[in-house]
């Protein structure tokens, strides 16, 4: 629809670029209105341009808000009609699912200006008899025309090169409901714009009308497409007309499932008189309505939110933010203080949420998160409250069902509560594995030191991730020099190596001791001063969070450790952080592990050295790969 220039704005490597472009056909209304706001010294509303680019902005956060809302698992888990999660195809595929509204929307530009609709000149806030036209042509022609164009869609040629496309999205979402081919968006603009175009006609027409129409229109076929049940059954039950007055997203579901069933536009009657309901669309709206199709994950990660900027990157925000590695878009920071205060009502609610899920192998993987933000971890008086909301989380991880739990890097903080052993010492008898992940984590980090290093300089040497890589690489003989000032924490961790190999554990207590060594391992943050006393040409392998920053021009910098999901995995959709899509941090693979392997222990406190082989052994095993 926009040709080249939708095609210019593609990335090379195949992945969608969200532009603006497009938005730059309305810069003459934008400066008709500007020009009439200046000559008047007020909003110009007696100008339809205006009211174009505000019913514009309207519709747009239509679609936005009832994709948020579908997307709300905390809020609409029990009632999805279909479970599975929507994959960085299908988002691929409807990135400009906003071909429907600006196709619309410059129409209705053309339409001012065309001296065939002479009454659309004028400028009526309200004229009742339009809203009584409107209904009357949306009922007669434009539910039975568009439901008989829909059937024409689905036979032969029409639907492969036309409307298959369509149906290519395995679960519907707001934004679905603009994905489509031109045919389509023109069938859908005919049947939105007759009973307007009729009431005009009849001198009827109004402001107030457009608005009306073309948002419920929108909000509709938004509700639809939502892929969350949010009918009552009990209202149909109570009034059976009702039903086939308007539709549910449950029946619009069944017709994206079974093709040839439920084509009505919002009012299942037209189907009932072509005889093509589907039998089911009743019975299974009241199953969804009732909660009776949920499922319970088998592994849950249990995220954290680093910071403000970084919480707007959640499935139920901007999908062409969420789906991409995260970064500070433009876009996002007039919505700052929307998200600050966010933040706030999290606090005061203090309730874990579902973000995300995936399937793997056949089995749900669901993120959920502590509604608590990086700093907050380094509050002495947050601790309390932070653990009692890691611990909600688990006890209904446990009560639902769920197999494994897997912490993310602060849940597990050493001294927030010993990687874990808080709450597997206060509820011995937990069904759900609590998982720290952190074994996985430094076989990640391990295996990217070259065979032949002979040393390494090791920061954050005694944490729990620091020790168990000083204790693996002493037994295969490289010297660890480990920075600690702590002469007895040292000790400890050197006698726990094996007696011939206890040599190769090395005290220093200044940055200048690795002067020489050009492989260091940072597990706590380097400054820049403390960074130069690294020789050149020296890597920066990392497991510290936030990671370090890279100063040094001659030197090379590693990420944090993080591993690729097999590329079977299903319904993931949103990237996890800064991580490229598919990939997620080490910590949240080893739960995978974990869950995928069956292992009925816990994994918390101290790393296990002997258990690291096994579980990257494992990890391969089931297709997962370094990142």
């Amino acid at each position: 629809m926009r040709g080249s220039l939708h095609a210019a704005a593609k990335k090379t490597d195949g992945v969608a670029s969200k532009d603006a472009f497009e938005y730059l056909l309305y810069g003459p209304l934008v400066a008709k209105v500007a020009h009439a706001w200046r000559e008047s010294g007020s909003l110009p509303l007696d100008s339809w341009c205006f009211h174009i680019l505000v019913l514009l902005a309207l519709r747009l956060l239509t679609f936005q808000l009832w994709f948020s809302y579908g997307n709300m698992l905390f809020f609409t888990r029990r009632r999805r009609v279909v479970k599975d999660g929507v994959d960085f195809r299908q988002i691929d595929a409807e990135w400009d699912w906003d071909n429907l509204v600006i196709m619309q929307t410059l129409i209705a530009a053309m339409v001012i200006n065309n001296p065939l609709f002479p009454g659309v000149t004028e400028l009526r806030a309200w004229d009742p008899r339009g809203w009584v036209v409107a209904l009357l042509l949306h009922v007669s022609i434009s539910e039975p025309a568009f439901y008989w164009a829909h059937r024409a869609l689905h036979r032969g040629p029409l639907f492969s090169q036309y409307h298959a496309m369509h149906h290519s999205s395995p679960v519907t979402q707001s934004l679905t409901a603009g994905f489509g081919t031109p045919l389509e968006s023109f069938i859908l603009t005919l049947a939105m714009g007759a009973p307007l175009a009729g009431a005009f006609l009849a001198g009827a027409g109004s402001v107030s009308l457009v608005y009306g129409h073309v948002l419920l229109f929108d909000y509709l076929r938004c509700m639809g497409y939502s892929n969350v049940e949010v009918i009552s059954h009990k209202v149909f039950a109570a009034f059976p007309p009702l039903r086939y007055l308007i539709y549910t997203p449950t029946y619009l579901s069944l017709h994206h499932r079974e093709k040839d069933r439920n084509f009505c536009l919002f009012m299942p009657l037209f189907d009932a008189l072509g005889g093509t309901i589907h039998s089911k669309s009743w019975e299974l709206q009241k199953e969804i309505d009732q909660g009776k199709n949920d499922r319970v994950p088998d592994f849950v990660f249990l995220a954290h939110v680093v910071d403000v900027t970084s919480s707007m990157h959640v499935p139920f925000g901007f999908r062409s933010c969420s789906s991409l590695p995260f970064s500070t878009h433009l876009v996002l920071l007039p919505l700052w203080p929307l998200a600050f205060a966010c933040m706030l009502f999290q606090w005061f609610c203090s309730k874990t949420y579902t973000v995300s899920f995936y399937c793997l192998r056949g089995r749900l993987h669901q993120t959920w998160t502590v509604p608590r933000y990086g700093f907050q971890y380094f509050i002495p008086s947050a601790k309390k409250g932070i653990n009692r909301q890691i611990e909600l989380a688990i006890l209904r991880a446990d009560k639902m069902g769920v197999k494994v739990l897997s912490l993310a890097a602060l849940n597990k903080n050493e001294a927030l509560n010993g990687g874990g052993t808080l709450f597997v010492g206060k509820h011995p008898n937990l069904r759900v594995r609590v998982v720290h992940g952190n074994t996985l984590t430094a076989a990640v980090i391990l295996i990217e030191i070259p065979s032949n290093v002979k040393e390494v300089f090791l920061t954050g040497a005694t944490s729990k991730l620091g020790r168990a890589i000083a204790l693996y690489l002493c037994r295969k003989k490289i010297r660890v020099l480990m920075l600690t000032v702590s002469t007895e924490r040292f000790m400890k961790i050197k006698k726990e190596a094996p007696a011939e190999f206890q040599p190769y554990l090395v005290q220093v207590t200044k940055y200048q001791g690795a002067q020489n060594c050009k492989t260091w391992i940072v597990g706590k943050w380097l400054s820049p001063r403390e960074q130069r006393w690294a020789p050149p040409g020296t890597h920066f392998h990392q497991f510290v969070v936030p990671p370090i920053i890279g100063f040094r021009r001659d030197c090379t910098y590693g990420k944090l450790a993080a591993m690729k999901l097999p590329k079977d995995v299903e319904g993931l959709g949103s990237c996890e952080y800064t991580m490229e899509r598919g990939v997620v941090h080490a910590c949240h693979a080893g739960g995978v592990v974990h869950c995928l392997e069956g292992w009925d222990h816990h994994e918390v406190g101290a790393i296990d050295v002997d258990r690291i082989d096994v579980v990257w052994k494992a990890a391969l095993k089931h297709g997962l790969t370094p990142a």
